[in-house]
């Protein structure tokens, strides 16, 4: 490929990680599970997608495509077989001191609760729970970051008082979870569809922006632009379940294919995901 437009491609990519790294950062989802995920994919995909005569693609066609070693590829498509694909060792920083807060003894009350811990001093404090369990960190930098998700409460003395157990089942996941499902999913659908050597027609994908609004007319703006967007997704879930009721009375079995908008056009065959289903 072309140095300048892979370089285009690599610089187009980075303004959407960086979202997409904001988002996970938010819902507590570390770079290291955002990696191995990565690597779930590009082996799947390199896998199924580019073996020779039906077959799937071997263990060194797939390092060479993804960059991968061998072992790691084959790590992988074990976990893979296993159906061990989406799950991913969670050992970041602060899951792990959520986990310790709960199961060590130190830190625990006659009850068996996670104590309340006064952030320094002491065998029983915050501080000394980051110092065993945490690393390297310091115990300013892991407050702050347990508290950004809401996983801590803080005091007005300065104590902490743990308000779950691990870093899931926020509602920000899952506002991320319909968001990667329902929009991002759909719109790399449409997005791979585009960019495949052997598609014989684009599917639609539209924007409309402008960078001259005044700031004084955006909640305005935002509110009619709201009202329109709902207005058109509700015509065309008309229009789909319309398609689905035209055949109700028809016993002849024909398979069927996910279809949608976001403000771009999808399908999505069966085997791919039930996202839709």
């Amino acid at each position: 490929m072309n140095d300048t437009i892979q370089q285009k491609i690599l610089a187009a990519l980075l303004l959407v990680l960086r979202q997409l790294a904001k988002a996970l950062l938010n819902a507590g989802i570390s770079y290291r599970e955002f990696s191995e995920i990565s690597k779930t994919a590009f082996v799947d995909i390199a896998t199924k997608n580019y073996g020779l005569r039906g077959r799937p693609t071997n263990i060194s066609r797939v390092a060479v495509m993804t960059g991968l070693t061998r072992k790691e590829v084959r790590r992988i498509r074990d976990r893979s077989a296993a159906g061990d694909e989406t799950i991913i060792e969670k050992h970041t920083p602060m899951s792990h001191i959520l986990h310790r807060w709960y199961t060590d003894e130190d830190f625990l009350d006659e009850l068996g609760q996670p104590q309340v811990l006064e952030f320094s001093g002491g065998e029983r404090s915050f501080s000394a729970l980051v110092r065993k369990h945490g690393g390297d960190i310091p115990a300013g930098a892991m407050r702050t970051e347990l508290k950004r998700i809401n996983a801590v409460e803080e005091a007005s003395d300065g104590s902490l008082r743990a308000l779950k157990r691990n870093v899931s089942g926020l509602n920000v996941q899952d506002r991320l979870i319909t968001g990667l499902a329902s929009v991002i999913y759909p719109a790399a659908l449409t997005l791979a569809h585009n960019t495949s050597s052997d598609a014989n027609s684009t599917w639609v994908q539209r924007t409309a922006a402008t960078r001259f609004v005044r700031k004084s007319d955006i909640g305005r703006l935002r509110r009619i632009s709201s009202d329109r967007l709902i207005e058109l997704t509700e015509s065309i879930d008309d229009l789909f379940v319309a398609y689905e009721t035209l055949y109700e009375e028809d016993s002849t079995y024909e398979s069927t294919r996910a279809v949608g908008i976001g403000v771009f056009y999808f399908e999505e065959d069966k085997e791919e995901s039930d996202v839709f289903t």
